[in-house]
Parts: C-alpha cells; sequence; structure tokens
C-alpha cells in the first residue's frame, strides 16, 4: 500500500464516518480511547507518516468510536526500553518500540537483525510478519497483542573526523548500536559498540561519547544528524549491513475488552499490510534525509562490492555465536535463519 493510497482511503473514510456522525447525532459517539506511547520527537517520520496516519485510519472506520491519543518522545515516562512492558503491564494501551531494546527478551526476532539480511524494507517486513504468524506469536510474543511487525531501511554508519572508508577504519571507534545483534557485528568489525536508545544519539555525539553512529538516514533530520557529523558511509550490493526491527504492540487484556465490531476495526489495520506499508514508508523516508546531508555537503562515502565483501567475512562469526546462543535456549537458529532468508527473497523484486 502507497503512503497516498493509505492516507487517501483515510480521508474517504473520515468523510463517511462524518457523514455517519450527523445522520445518527450522537448514537456514534467516540467509546474507546487508546493511548500509543513511542519514543521519537512527534516531529520524526514515523509519527508523522505512519503512527499519525493510521491512528487517523482507525478513527475514520470506527465512524470516531476509537480514539488513538498518540503520546511522543516518552512524553509519559520511562525510558524505550521500558516502553514494551508498559503495554503488557497496561500502563498505556499500544506502544511502538523496538524488542531489541530487551536484550534477549525476544529470541527469533534477531534473525531479522543478522549481518547482510535484508534486502529492502518492504519485503523484509513482509517476512517478519510471515514469521512471527508462525514462529513468534505463541512463543516470544505470548500474551501481547502485535498490530504490526516492520523493518527500517539500510542500516548507514554516521561517523565523526575522517569517516569509515574501510573495515579497518572501524578499529577503537566507539559506536553506537541499538541491538545486542548489531552491538555484535559492531564488536566483530574491531569497534567499541555502545547500546543506547535513538533518543540518546545526539547528545552523545555532540559530548564525545560517541564516535558515530548505526541508524537509517530515515530518523537522521529529526536528530540533525547531518550537523553532528561530516562523514555518511553506505554499502553497495543488495543487502544491507544490517536493519532493526520494530513492533507495535497492544495490552492484550485491552484489545480483549474491545467489542467484536471494534475488534474487527483494528485487525482490518493491521497485519501483514500494514506491516508491509510501514515498512516501505520508512524505507521512502531514507531519501529525504540523505538528501540533507548532500546538500549540508558531508562526505556520503559508498564502499565497492570488494570491501564490502571484506565486511561480509568479518562479520560471519556473529551469525555462528548466535547459532550457538540460539541452541541454548532450545531454538535451532539455522533452520530459522534459513526460514528468514527464504521468505526475504520470496517478497524481494
Amino acid at each position: 500500500m502507497k503512503r497516498r493510497d493509505f492516507i487517501k482511503s483515510t480521508a474517504a473514510a473520515a468523510v463517511a464516518a462524518t457523514g455517519l456522525g450527523l445522520a445518527g447525532k450522537e448514537a456514534r459517539a467516540q467509546e474507546v480511547t487508546l493511548r500509543l506511547h513511542q519514543f521519537l520527537p512527534e516531529q520524526a517520520n514515523v509519527p508523522q507518516h505512519i503512527l499519525f496516519p493510521w491512528a487517523e485510519k482507525i478513527a475514520a472506520d470506527s465512524g470516531g468510536r476509537i480514539k488513538v491519543e498518540i503520546y511522543s518522545a516518552m512524553s509519559l515516562g520511562g525510558t524505550p526500553p521500558q516502553l514494551i512492558d508498559q503495554a503488557v503491564d497496561g500502563v498505556v494501551d499500544i506502544v511502538w518500540t523496538l524488542p531489541g531494546y530487551t536484550p534477549g527478551r525476544f529470541p527469533r526476532v534477531e534473525a531479522f537483525e543478522l549481518p547482510f539480511t535484508m534486502t529492502n524494507s518492504e519485503a523484509t517486513s513482509r517476512a517478519y510478519w510471515e514469521l512471527f504468524e508462525a514462529e513468534m506469536k505463541d512463543k516470544d510474543f505470548a500474551g501481547i497483542k502485535i498490530l504490526g511487525t516492520w523493518v527500517h531501511g539500510p542500516g548507514v554508519i554516521h561517523a565523526k573526523g575522517d569517516g569509515i572508508r574501510t573495515l579497518e577504519d572501524m578499529k577503537g571507534k566507539k559506536v553506537r548500536g541499538p541491538t545486542r545483534v548489531i552491538n555484535a557485528l559492531l564488536a566483530e568489525m574491531g569497534s567499541e559498540p555502545i547500546g543506547m536508545p535513538v533518543p540518546a544519539i545526539p547528545e552523545a555525539l555532540s559530548k564525545g561519547v560517541i564516535d558515530g553512529t548505526v541508524i537509517p538516514w530515515e530518523v537522521t533530520p529529526s536528530l540533525k544528524i547531518a550537523e553532528l557529523v561530516r562523514n555518511h558511509t553506505e554499502f553497495s550490493g543488495d543487502h544491507a549491513l544490517y536493519t532493526s526491527t520494530f513492533v507495535l504492540a497492544m495490552n492484550q487484556g485491552r484489545y480483549d475488552a474491545l467489542p467484536n465490531d471494534l475488534k474487527k476495526v483494528i485487525d482490518d489495520n493491521t497485519g501483514l499490510e500494514f506491516s508491509a506499508f510501514a515498512g516501505k514508508t520508512m524505507g521512502e523516508d531514507d531519501a529525504p534525509g540523505r538528501k540533507i546531508a548532500a546538500d549540508a555537503g558531508n562526505n556520503i562515502i559508498t564502499l565497492d562490492q570488494a570491501e564490502v565483501d571484506r565486511w561480509k567475512a568479518a562479520s560471519a562469526p556473529v551469525a555462528e555465536n548466535w547459532y550457538k546462543e540460539m541452541e541454548a535456549k532450545g531454538i535451532d537458529g539455522k533452520a530459522l535463519y534459513a526460514r528468514v532468508q527464504e521468505l526475504i527473497a520470496n517478497h524481494t523484486k
């Protein structure tokens, strides 16, 4: 689903819902308010292009009976790693977060974060939802109502100094990573990985706590990354260095308490196609962030295939170590990862 089509259908549904409201007067009055908590500033791409349009669509399709209130930048309190438990415990109704912010808790999700796995964000998000339904729904996420699963576009290295042009340039650099798998990748590359949520990146860069960070282009404008570093390293080839996984998660009891017709509104606007829409949207939002850096005169470094092959070889232990960790948890990591690769290939055009 293209973003413009999603928003267009939202607008059309809103007009229809308004008509229903006028015809039925108070009969279709708002009945449910759902609080959605997330960690990015309100003006960032994900809230503006995914979460707010989704909330508007829910309101329209429910005839105004469901209102989704979005609270940005952790405005309801807590830290990003606490978001998933805020949904589980019913502190809020819905959260958007990274499973990887709680290391080791959702092990099967990590297969999508292994190095050089992701092809594009839409295809990988479709694969992620399919594997969620087959392998994660009743295991990793038992007791949580998952509404969407998606990934961002290709991960990029943003660095101070002379930037990252070869594998050797990573040696000794303090680089922020989002999850334990990606931090393991950074360690294999010779850097000193420092885990932290996205909102902490600008201050860490400005104070010299880190020399660089891995994030997609999409989120760089809201963090003003192009002003904080002058070098950005991309990877050529069909597979990205890495991606991160996200979930839109709802308190199970809150969902269960909805009347059936409102459950249907939620169900009709979540799942595979919503996940694909969200992943595709994040991928499309990379271009404006990249343009900001280019217009600022920053160095955009693209590693050629020969150099990328060196990084692939150096990253191989990350997957091997992950297989061993999964085996200790009673999970066949190799088989799971093979399934991930198969599903992504099926959706990659």
